[in-house]
């Protein structure tokens, strides 16, 4: 119990937190779970249903395939594949860590990885509507032009400089 009690220390200070600055009518407080709460069940809604869907993904979708398209021997139309693949990812980064995951374990290379988790933080459909209405589509030109070529270039880079035991490791840990 005190092993599983130490894993989630920073919710219970949080939640400690929280409960004195109730006490204490903080508006802070009042705030912070407010924007806790709705993050809370969005998390609800989306995540059931990206389960769902990678677990789709796992059965449906022949590691061959992935290996081929995403894999280690994957020429640079593996970018291509990936942008397009993150552009659809709907529900930020706690939707395409999972997906990220599933993608490894199917054998996706660790740089067609981690372009997949950056592009997914920038590329998003949605974002990019939004972006572009709102700041203007020469803008989200610029930003996706500037923006691309560094997360493949650093991905490039994160795959050199970790090992395949620490690769490992983070994928057992998802």
């Amino acid at each position: 119990m005190g092993k599983k009690l130490k894993d989630y220390w920073l919710f219970i200070v949080f939640s400690i937190l929280i409960a004195i600055g109730f006490i204490l009518d903080l508006s802070i407080a009042h705030g912070v779970f407010d924007n806790f709460y709705s993050f809370l069940l969005t998390m609800l809604k989306f995540v059931p249903a990206v389960f769902i869907l990678i677990g789709l993904f796992e059965v449906w979708i022949d590691k061959e395939l992935i290996e081929k398209h995403l894999g280690e021997n994957s020429g640079f139309l593996a970018y291509f594949w990936v942008i397009i693949l993150a552009s659809t990812t709907v529900g930020g980064l706690y939707v395409a860590f999972p997906v990220a995951s599933a993608l490894y374990k199917k054998g996706a290379s660790p740089r067609i990885i981690f372009s997949y988790i950056g592009t997914a933080a920038i590329c998003r459909i949605p974002m990019t509507l939004f972006e572009a209405s709102y700041v203007g589509a020469s803008f989200t030109a610029i930003r996706w032009l500037v923006s691309i070529p560094l997360v493949i270039i650093s991905s490039i880079l994160m795959e050199k400089l970790i090992s395949e035991k620490d690769l490992s490791q983070i994928s057992d840990a998802a």
